[in-house]
């Protein structure tokens, strides 16, 4: 009985924990990231405009356009997609913020048919 009593109480003071979630000075700048690729992690790059983002990573530059549908959510889609999934339009959702960084999650915008949805999540930090 007490075991179910002290998990009721974290459980309930967990729920009332909530992140900081200031989108509004992460919506442009330049920032880096880590990611990785066959096992191996990697440093990248973007610039963020209102309209625009710019990727510089693996040594390469590619650019998509950003629509925003609220403060800390938008939408990227690529300008010159060199591939049929690169033409895939990716949500990216803002989860909470620091005074220089900022945790996010993307998926597809548009869910496949018969495909399961993947989520990923990431951290990017402000340089500029």
């Amino acid at each position: 009985m007490k075991f179910i009593a002290l998990l009721f109480l974290v459980l309930t003071l967990n729920s009332c924990f909530q992140h900081s979630r200031d989108c509004q000075d992460y919506k442009t700048g330049t920032f880096q990231f880590n990611y990785t690729i066959n096992g191996i992690e990697k440093t990248g790059m973007f610039k963020r405009t209102d309209s625009y983002s710019i990727d510089y990573f693996d040594n390469k530059i590619d650019s998509s356009s950003v629509r925003w549908i609220n403060d800390c959510e938008f939408v990227l889609k690529k300008i010159n997609p060199k591939s049929r999934a690169e033409e895939d339009a990716i949500h990216m959702k803002i989860l909470s913020t620091t005074d220089s960084s900022y945790t996010f999650e993307y998926q597809l915008a548009l869910k496949k048919p018969n495909q399961n949805q993947i989520v990923k999540k990431g951290l990017a930090i402000k340089i500029e």
